[in-house]
């Protein structure tokens, strides 16, 4: 769902993972109290879920309670950008790919996909599945769909994902075989599948308001009602290619406020209560009321530095700030407790992370010597921050106070939180930065390379690019995974992301609820995954 990846925008190139609350911001005041809570949950009496003797138990309603968007909010796939659009369209709507716990692709409405031996041709080929309309899903309808993404008139947040893809020379081989173009050699190609927001909708579906009147996808529920910035209900789909729900229906009600969520769950108005704070899960983990679920390794947290301008522009500075940090002291400061901590590298866990590097600690001693080498004794920075996302306020003062340790005086500066994340791309010197799951190599593209639109740290080298692109031409994955960790190397001793921890993702649950996967970060397959869950 992420950079916020992730509330996200228009696409996630621009406003980076899950930057405000939800992928980005909840905007809007409705509250529960504004909200019809029709139906009710299944009921049983076994404790696990179960018809009491181990197997899942199908039927009832389940309720679920996410921030929205207010009165624009659309089911329209291809806008996805909340945390609730995206936890809607894949009840909706299937992609060919979706993201695995690791970030790598896993094959959804697409059966299978092969290359060339360069890499810049790819052979998609459907599974057979069928729109709620029963017509079958076909290669056309995949090229309508990746074409209407990419309208230059349209703001849909695949569409930077999709442009390594030639659309005018790819075509359809048949009913269910795509050809895929690629501008350029690309060895992560089943990423571009899974990229957020790049739904597969019937081909000539039309205009974004008619995915609110009737929209018809192949995800495993299929349209009942929908009341933009209140709640939204859909009915099991039985002809589901990957089996149908256990749930009878699904209803999404809208919830802006944290504590208006918790108390809808507390209160038996909901079951299940999506972006907890960690104040929350600790006052009720463990009591037996709700269950509280934590999906770890979610949302990368970090300090950004501007490596083009004074005093990042020296490496001696920046390695000097990657040894001030306490790292442990900031996870439990400023996400109580609600993370781990972070190497100064994107993606703790996922494919391709370079996890045998040696975890960064506190040296203020060494810290305080890079400093002196650098000629910036008495260095004085600002440091941007805003209440855009949870722990980038306390993060900034505890960060700052440990910086004095090492005679740096750090100046925090509180930002807009309706600008923070436009307004810190270009300016400053140093921000609080926040990113929602994604794969490696994504990150690196979108964020890292001289041409990247989201560069929050105007990381520009040649050489870096070359490395990129010579990941991306090998077929060989060892091979591959070799270059990602020499850029991997290079970032940790250089680059410009103090990366000090990564948050848990938190989730409420009623006890009734089971089978809610806890492995996935969100923005993964199996975050909201409630073709999977059921009631007991």
């Amino acid at each position: 769902m992420h950079d916020e990846s992730s509330r996200h925008l228009p696409s996630p190139d621009r406003l980076p993972g899950l930057r405000r609350r939800g992928f980005l911001a909840a905007t809007g005041a409705a509250s529960l109290g504004a909200i019809a809570l029709a139906g009710c949950g299944g009921s049983g009496s076994a404790d696990d879920g179960s018809k009491g003797d181990g197997t899942p138990k199908r039927g009832g309603r389940l309720r679920a309670a996410f921030a929205g968007g207010g009165a624009s909010e659309t089911l329209d796939p291809h806008l996805s950008s909340l945390f609730a659009d995206v936890a809607r369209a894949k009840a909706l709507f299937d992609k060919l790919a979706d993201y695995g716990p690791d970030l790598s692709a896993q094959p959804r409405l697409a059966e299978k996909w092969e290359s060339n031996k360069a890499l810049d041709r790819w052979q998609v080929v459907l599974r057979k599945a069928t729109f709620h309309d029963g017509k079958p899903v076909t290669a056309e309808d995949v090229l309508y769909s990746y074409r209407r993404i990419a309208d230059p008139k349209q703001a849909f947040r695949a569409k930077a994902s999709l442009e390594p893809i030639d659309l005018d020379a790819s075509r359809a081989d048949g009913e269910r075989t795509i050809e895929f173009v690629l501008k350029r050699p690309t060895a992560e190609f089943p990423n571009i599948l899974a990229a957020f927001g790049a739904y597969i909708v019937p081909e000539n579906s039309g205009e974004s308001a008619d995915f609110d009147k009737k929209p018809i996808g192949s995800g495993p529920f299929r349209f009942v009602s929908f009341a933009p910035g209140r709640s939204a209900v859909f009915r099991r789909y039985d002809d589901h290619w990957d089996g149908a729900p256990l749930l009878d229906e699904l209803e999404f009600v809208v919830a802006n406020d944290e504590s208006a969520r918790v108390n809808a769950l507390l209160g038996g108005q909901v079951e299940y209560a999506n972006e907890l704070n960690p104040t929350t899960a600790r006052a009720h983990e463990g009591k037996g009321q709700i269950e509280i679920v934590r999906l770890r390794n979610s949302a990368m947290q970090a300090f950004c530095m501007k490596t083009d301008r004074a005093p990042f522009d020296d490496k001696r500075v920046r390695e000097a700030f990657f040894l001030i940090a306490d790292r442990q002291e900031l996870v439990e400061g400023s996400l109580s407790g609600a993370g781990v901590v972070g190497n100064d590298l994107f993606g703790k866990g996922y494919q391709y992370y370079a996890a045998d590097l040696p975890q960064r600690e506190q040296d203020l001693d060494k810290a305080r010597a890079l400093l002196k080498q650098a000629g910036a004794e008495k260095l004085k920075v600002t440091l941007d921050t805003s209440a855009v996302a949870a722990g980038f306020t306390e993060s900034a003062s505890i960060f700052r106070d440990q910086a004095a340790k090492a005679g740096v005086t750090i100046d925090v500066k509180m930002g807009s939180k309706d600008s923070y994340w436009s307004d810190i791309l270009d300016n400053g010197t140093l921000c609080c930065y926040r990113s929602g799951a994604m794969p490696i190599e994504a990150h690196i593209s979108q964020r890292l390379l001289t041409d990247s639109t989201t560069n929050a740290t105007k990381w520009q080298h040649k050489d870096f690019d070359t490395l990129y692109q010579q990941a991306q031409s090998t077929r060989d994955k060892t091979e591959r995974t070799a270059v990602y960790e020499r850029m991997q190397r290079r970032l940790y001793a250089e680059g410009g992301f103090l990366i000090w921890g990564f948050a848990d993702w938190i989730i409420g649950t009623a006890r009734s609820v089971k089978g809610v996967e806890t492995k996935a970060p969100a923005n993964t397959l199996d975050w909201a995954r409630f073709d999977k869950v059921w009631l007991g």
